[in-house]
C-alpha cells in the first residue's frame, strides 16, 4: 500500500514529523517498507500561461510561443508539441535549471529563433513513465508560481506492508484511523454529503446470488462531459499511490477505493442491455476483461450480467465491452460487497490479481457501499458534470456479517501482557479504535467496528490494546513454567526415526510439495497429480503423490556439486487424489546414492545396494515395534528395477516400497549411479505396541540347524512365517543364513538354510521337547510348502 504522507495528513496530521510517523506506525505493526519522494528535485521550474503561439519561420514542426510566468514576465520559447495551445498552463524550465535526466536548460537558439526556456511533459519532470505532449496544468494555477509549490511536490510516499488481516489499512482512511488511534490526533474525515437525484432514471438490479453478494449499490449519472478532464490534484495522488489516471470517470472511482477502500467499477450505460444482475457464472459463458483478455469464467464464478451477457468479473475485474470511453455520456456506477472467500478463490483460479481484488478478498467495510457512492457522485459531478439518479440499493442484512460482542476480561489482559493496563487506559484505546463499549464489574462487552472483520476474539482485542499501548513498553520478562518432565515414551514417535537415520548417516531435507510435472510422471505415472492453478514456476505445477521426486531432484543437486556419497530422507506429506478430494498422507521417505562406507583403509570400496537400504528399513520397523511383524514381499513399481523391488507388509497391509530405480528413470534424470528408494506410510509406524519388559529365562537355549529344499518361487519370507507360527513362544531368535542353488539341487528348487534358537522361561528343555518341535516344523513345511529336508 503506497499512500501520500500530503494526502494523509488532510485527514490526520499528527505532531510528529515523517520519520517518526513512520516509526509509530511500523511498531503497530504497519511496517513502513520504504519513504520514497514523489518526484525529482524541481528547482527554477514555475507554472507557465501560454499567451499566443506562431509557426516557427523555419521549422514546419515547431512554434513559437510566448508564456507569461508571472506580472509582467513574458518569455519566447520554441516548442513542438502538438498539444500546445493559447490559455493553456504548462510547466516551465526556466534557463539554469536542470531537468532529473540530467538535461540543463539554457538560453539557446533553435534555427534561428532564441528560446529562453522549455516547455515540459510529465515525463521530462520525471512524473510520468511516457507523456504524448506539454504536460496540462488546472486552470486556477498561478502564473510564475513554482511547480513544487503549485503541485506540492515537496511530499513522500510511504510504501507500508500490510499483513493479509488488515485489509481495512488498505485506503487513506484507513491508515488516518490508525494514525488517529496511535496518536490520539484529531481524525478530519472529508464531509460526505448526500447528492440529490436531478432525474428518477433508474436500472433494475437483481440479486440472485444473495450469500457472495447480499449488498449492491448503483447509480445513473447522465449527460456527463466526455470532454473534461481530470484534475492535476486528482492525478497527483493516484500517481503517488502507484494507480495511473486514465478517464475522469475510472480516476473518480479508483480515487474512492484509494481514499475509502471500497472498490468501484462504471459501466457505460448505453451498452447496457435490460436489468442488471448478480449471478454465478453458467457453462461455456465468456467475457473480454479490460485487458483484452478473454476468459471462460468457471461455473460458480460471480459475475455481474445484464439481460444479453456477462459484464464483469465481479470484485476482480470490469469487462471491455462495456468500459467507459472518451464518448461515453451516460454511466452506472457500482458499489458493492462480496464475500471475500468467494473473491479469493476466483481471483486465484483466473489467475487475476487487482487492486479491487486485493481488498475484496482481505475484506470490504460492509457499511461503506452507500457512502462510497454518494463520495463518487460528488466527485464525479464536480469533474465532468453531469446529473446524478437516485441511488438504486439492494440490501440482504441476513447474509451481511454482523459484529458481535466480545467479552474482555481484565485478568486475561494482566495474563497476556506481562503487565496491569488502567481500565482508563484500555477504554480510551478501544474507543479510539472505533469498539462500542459497555462495562461491568471487572469486564467489558466490545462489539468492533463493521471495518474491522479481523477482531472477533478476546485476544484479537488485547492485541489491540498492546499494539497502541505500544509494543515496545511492555515489560521484558522470563518466562515461568512448572519444571517437571512429561511422561513420554523415549523411544517412540516421529522424532526417534528421525534420529534413527541420521544415528545411521542419512541428513534430513525439506523439499517442496509441489514438483516438476515430468518427474512426478516418471516417478507415478499411474496416478493423475492435482494441478496448481497458479504455479510459482513450471518445474513446480503439480502436487507430488510420493516423497521420490523432491529426493531424487536432491540427489541430481549433488551428484552435480561432485557429491559421491549421499544419504537422504524426508518426512512430510504426499498429495493423493480420490475422486474430487485430495488426501494428505505422511510419509517417510529414502534415497541412497554412492558409496555405501565413506572412504577408508578398513573396508574396499563399493557401491550401496539394495541390501544396505532394506538394513536401513528394517531398523525402523523394529524400532517401531513392527519387527516381528512387518515382511518384504517382492512387487512392482513403475520407478523401480523389476527383480529389485519389494513391497513391506505390516499384518495383510501394505505400508511401503522400496527398490533400486529404474534405469531408464536414472538416465532421465542424469544420474550417473544407482539410487535405492524406499518410503513407509508414517502413521503405521506410529502404531507401535508401547515396549513391555520380559525377565530374561535363566535357562539355557538350544540351537538346531535345518537345511530344506523348495520350490524357486517360494518366498523365503513365507517359510520364515510358517516356522515363527508352528514354534511359537519357544523361538527366541531365527536366521537365514544360506540359500543355494546349483550342484545337488534339482532345476526349478533352492535350497535354504535356517538356524532356530529354543528356548523356555520357566524349565531346561530335554532333547525329546526339541526334537518335537524340530519334527513339527519339517512336517509343517512338507505340508505347506511342499519343502523337503536336504540331505
Amino acid at each position: 500500500m503506497k499512500i501520500s504522507e500530503k494526502w494523509l495528513r488532510q485527514w490526520v496530521s499528527p505532531r510528529l514529523d515523517t520519520k517518526a510517523l513512520a516509526e509509530r506506525l511500523t511498531m503497530a505493526g504497519l511496517e513502513v517498507g520504504a519513504i520514497e519522494p514523489v518526484a525529482p528535485a524541481c528547482r527554477n521550474i514555475v507554472v507557465g500561461e501560454i499567451i499566443s503561439l506562431v509557426p516557427h519561420p523555419s521549422a514546419d514542426k515547431l512554434r513559437l510561443c510566448r508564456v507569461g510566468i508571472g506580472p509582467g514576465k513574458v518569455l519566447d520559447i520554441v516548442c513542438g508539441a502538438v498539444n500546445a495551445a493559447a490559455g493553456m498552463k504548462v510547466p516551465v524550465a526556466l534557463a539554469g535549471a536542470t531537468l532529473p535526466g540530467g538535461k540543463k536548460i539554457a538560453r539557446t537558439e533553435i534555427r534561428g529563433v532564441v528560446s529562453s526556456g522549455m516547455l515540459c511533459s510529465a515525463s521530462e519532470l520525471g512524473l510520468a513513465e511516457t507523456a504524448d505532449g506539454l504536460m496540462a496544468l488546472d486552470r486556477d494555477a498561478r502564473p510564475g508560481m513554482s511547480l513544487s509549490d503549485c503541485m506540492q511536490l515537496d511530499d513522500v510516499t510511504l510504501e507500508i506492508d500490510l499483513t493479509p488481516n488488515r485489509g481495512d489499512c488498505l485506503s487513506v482512511a484507513g491508515i488516518a484511523r490508525e494514525v488517529a488511534a496511535l496518536t490520539g490526533a484529531k481524525l478530519k474525515s472529508p464531509a460526505i454529503k448526500p447528492v440529490a437525484a436531478k432525474h428518477r432514471r433508474r436500472i433494475s438490479i437483481k440479486i440472485d446470488a444473495p450469500r457472495d453478494c447480499p449488498h449492491y449499490v448503483g447509480r445513473i449519472v447522465t449527460d456527463i462531459d466526455p470532454a473534461a478532464t481530470t484534475p492535476v490534484w486528482m492525478k497527483e495522488n493516484l500517481r503517488r499511490s502507484g494507480v495511473r489516471s486514465i478517464h475522469p470517470v475510472v480516476d473518480v472511482t479508483n480515487y474512492v477505493m484509494l481514499e475509502l477502500g471500497q472498490p468501484m467499477h462504471a459501466f457505460d450505460l448505453d451498452k447496457l442491455h435490460g436489468a442488471l444482475h448478480v449471478r454465478h457464472a453458467e457453462k461455456n459463458e465468456t467475457l473480454v476483461l479490460l485487458d483484452g483478455k478473454r476468459i471462460q469464467p468457471e461455473a460458480g464464478s460471480l459475475v455481474i450480467a445484464d439481460d444479453r451477457q456477462v459484464l464483469a468479473l465481479a470484485g476482480i475485474m470490469g469487462g471491455l465491452d462495456t468500459a467507459v470511453n472518451a464518448a461515453s455520456r451516460h454511466v452506472l456506477l457500482e458499489s458493492a460487497w462480496f464475500r471475500p472467500e468467494t473473491i479469493s478463490l476466483r481471483a486465484r483460479s483466473h489467475g487475476l490479481q487487482t487492486e479491487s481484488s486485493q481488498r475484496f478478498e482481505r475484506g470490504v467495510d460492509p457499511g461503506l457501499q452507500r457512502m462510497a457512492m454518494e463520495r463518487a457522485t460528488a466527485l464525479l459531478i464536480a469533474i465532468t458534470g453531469g446529473k446524478p439518479g437516485p441511488v438504486i440499493e439492494q440490501r440482504l442484512r441476513r447474509e451481511l456479517p454482523r459484529p458481535e460482542p466480545i467479552i474482555l476480561r481484565s485478568a486475561r489482559i494482566e495474563t497476556l501482557l506481562g503487565m496491569k493496563v488502567p481500565g482508563k487506559n484500555i477504554e480510551a484505546i478501544l474507543r479510539r479504535l472505533g469498539m462500542k463499549i459497555k462495562k461491568s464489574a471487572s469486564n467489558w462487552s466490545v462489539i468492533p467496528p463493521s471495518h474491522r472483520s479481523d477482531v472477533s476474539r478476546e485476544v484479537d482485542l488485547i492485541e489491540e490494546i498492546a499494539r497502541v499501548h505500544g509494543y515496545d513498553k511492555l515489560p521484558s520478562r522470563t518466562p515461568r513454567a512448572p519444571m517437571c518432565a512429561p511422561m513420554t515414551d523415549p523411544i517412540s514417535g516421529i522424532s526417534r526415526l528421525r534420529a534413527a537415520l541420521v544415528d545411521r548417516d542419512y541428513q534430513e531435507v525439506i523439499t517442496y510439495s509441489f514438483v516438476d510435472a515430468k518427474t512426478q510422471a516418471l516417478i507415478d505415472p499411474q496416478t493423475t497429480p492435482a494441478l496448481l492453478a497458479n504455479p510459482i514456476s513450471a518445474d513446480m505445477a503439480v502436487m507430488r503423490t510420493s516423497l521420490w521426486p523432491g529426493l531424487l531432484q536432491a540427489i541430481v543437486y549433488n551428484q552435480n556439486r561432485q557429491q559421491t556419497r549421499v544419504r537422504l530422507f524426508e518426512l512430510g506429506r504426499t498429495f493423493l487424489p480420490r475422486g474430487a478430494d485430495v488426501v494428505q498422507e505422511p510419509m517417510l521417505g529414502g534415497a541412497v546414492y554412492g558409496d555405501a562406507l565413506a572412504e577408508q583403509w578398513g573396508s574396499p570400496r563399493r557401491g550401496v545396494d539394495f541390501y544396505d537400504a532394506k538394513a536401513d528399513v528394517e531398523a525402523l520397523l523394529i524400532m517401531a515395534g513392527m519387527g516381528q511383524e512387518a515382511g518384504f514381499r517382492p512387487g512392482q513399481h513403475p520407478a523401480l528395477h523389476p527383480g529389485q523391488t519389494a513391497e513391506i507388509w505390516h499384518q495383510d497391509q501394505r505400508v511401503g516400497a522400496i527398490g533400486l530405480l529404474h534405469p531408464q528413470a536414472q538416465s532421465d534424470l542424469g544420474l550417473d549411479r544407482p539410487v535405492i528408494l524406499f518410503e513407509l506410510q508414517t502413521r503405521m509406524l506410529q502404531k507401535k505396541n508401547p515396549p513391555i519388559f520380559r525377565e530374561f529365562s535363566k535357562f539355557p537355549s538350544i540351537r538346531r540347524d535345518i537345511a530344506i529344499i523348495v520350490p524357486e518361487d517360494t518366498l523365503a519370507q513365507t517359510v520364515v512365517d510358517w516356522v515363527r507360527k508352528v514354534t511359537g513362544k519357544l523361538l527366541v531368535n531365527l536366521e537365514l543364513f544360506d540359500e543355494y542353488r546349483g550342484k545337488g539341487i534339482d532345476s526349478g528348487r533352492k535350497s535354504l538354510a535356517l538356524g532356530l534358537t529354543l528356548q523356555d522361561s520357566s524349565r531346561t528343555l530335554n532333547e525329546d521337547d526339541v526334537e518335537r518341535v524340530m519334527r513339527e516344523v519339517i512336517a509343517t513345511l512338507e505340508s505347506e510348502l511342499g519343502a523337503r529336508p536336504r540331505q
